[in-house]
């Protein structure tokens, strides 16, 4: 068992059942590189009050950036005997400089450096999500470009509705994941990483000394201030008590996964041999171990199945956060893991996902196919009688009564004759009706929407 920051007032040994119960070590060590951060910024604030020398403090700090020089290499490797990182950082400090390394702690709780770390945590790995998403984005684009020429029947209620053009269908995924985009890049802008909370009540540092430690620090690594910002305290109590950036972060998480397995849904239906629209690239699919002919879209479906576990990350720490008297519970060492759950699995879908809309191929016979359904168009001829001076209702009612006769009849509106036409209404032609019950009709008689050539032009979003 590694030394420990607290145990003055105990007479008997922590129990060993509990003290593995209770350790955090196995999962806050994702935590490393921010606790350096924040233990850095400290000595500083140390020094700035005239607490440290500056012998001291440039001791303490070359040995916190040896420690940090291991986590950029890779060859940081936590002590699983440590309770927690924040431990884990003060034995390789003691080990490095003996009795010095008691004067790092001076005056700072793990309180005030947890939810400092968490919320550097949340800042950095948000903005690796934004090249993520941004990379997904350029994707959908590029897949909806390659396919512009292809028209997709549209569906409501998984009934077929009406036509639509393939880069409208993919631009409605861009547009879901553009808005999830915004709200993470809302959030990283908006992120403040405050310092100073002490356990709950402040510190005995001056507020100056720490502001000029953030300063120095923030200058040294060429901190991007327009994208957030750390500083003092505002409210002490608050800072430690609080988790709902961690609520926020998974909020807005558990949203970019819900339209990450809704497009997995639409993929996986659309791909199989009943619509044969898709063909899914086989490097994101697998076999069976018993049926030789299967094609299975497994990473597609372990998108939709993590929702579940994502959704539940979300409620878990909502759940926990509900009734915590103010401030700092132990209750809230179990915010890390469902934040580091969510966040590696968005990662890792983002990623996977991005490759697969790449290698995603049209079967465009099959689509051809499905388009020669008549009743995918039984909206137009509706608007072409209305632009006639037809009452909406009566031709609602009159191409209705048409879709059903032919139906009935085992017949095609296109086949039939202009006196058969006009028995359901006099302005109804064997022409117009060839005319307008087309793909290409279809779309472009819309116009409350972009037309496709604006629509190709647009681009994914930039990071700034």
């Amino acid at each position: 068992m590694s030394k420990n920051l607290w145990g003055g007032r105990f007479k008997k040994a922590i129990d060993q059942d509990f003290f593995n119960f209770q350790k955090s070590i196995h999962y806050d060590h994702k935590l490393v590189e921010y606790d350096l951060y924040h233990s850095i910024i400290h000595v500083s604030a140390l020094r700035e009050a005239k607490i440290l020398n500056a012998s001291e403090a440039k001791r303490l700090t070359s040995a916190l950036n040896d420690i940090a020089r291991e986590v950029m290499t890779n060859t940081f490797k936590p002590n699983p005997n440590a309770e927690d990182i924040h431990t884990d950082i003060h034995n390789r400090v003691t080990k490095k400089l003996g009795d010095l390394a008691q004067k790092l702690h001076t005056l700072r709780s793990r309180n005030d450096q947890v939810v400092f770390d968490e919320k550097w945590y949340c800042y950095k790995e948000g903005i690796y999500i934004l090249g993520e998403l941004n990379i997904l984005l350029t994707a959908l684009n590029h897949l909806g470009t390659r396919y512009k020429h292809i028209y997709l029947p549209g569906y409501t209620h998984t009934q077929r509705a009406q036509v639509v053009s393939f880069f409208n269908y993919t631009g409605a995924f861009f547009a879901m994941f553009e808005r999830d985009f915004e709200r993470i890049d809302m959030f990283v802008k908006r992120s403040s990483i405050y310092i100073g909370s002490g356990a709950l009540a402040g510190s005995a540092i001056p507020k100056a000394a720490y502001s000029e430690a953030i300063k120095k620090f923030l200058a040294k690594i060429k901190y991007e201030s327009k994208h957030g910002r750390s500083e003092t305290v505002k409210n002490s109590l608050d800072n430690v008590a609080s988790r709902d950036f961690v609520i926020e972060f998974l909020s807005i998480l558990s949203m970019l996964q819900m339209h990450l397995s809704r497009m997995a849904e639409d993929f996986i239906l659309y791909s199989t041999r009943e619509f044969s629209f898709f063909d899914l690239p086989e490097e994101y699919c697998t076999g069976s171990s018993l049926l030789p002919h299967k094609k299975n879209p497994d990473f597609l479906e372990l998108v939709r199945g993590n929702t579940g576990r994502i959704y539940g990350n979300l409620m878990s720490v909502l759940t926990t956060m509900k009734g915590l008297p103010l401030t700092y519970n132990r209750d809230m060492q179990l915010d890390k893991e469902p934040l580091f759950s969510s966040t590696e699995t968005i990662k890792e879908e983002l990623k996977i996902s991005a490759g697969l809309i790449n290698g995603l191929i049209l079967n465009e016979d099959k689509i051809h196919k499905a388009l020669e359904d008549e009743d995918l168009y039984a909206t137009e001829l509706v608007e072409f009688l209305v632009l006639k001076g037809v009452a909406f209702k009566n031709a609602h009612t009159l191409v209705g009564r048409l879709i059903r006769f032919t139906q009935d009849n085992d017949l095609k509106i296109k086949e039939m004759s202009d006196s058969d036409l006009k028995k359901f209404h006099k302005q109804l032609t064997a022409k117009d009706v060839k005319r307008i019950m087309n793909p290409e009709y279809a779309v472009a008689s819309k116009k409350s929407i972009p037309t496709l050539k604006k629509a190709t032009s647009k681009k994914p979003r930039k990071l700034k």
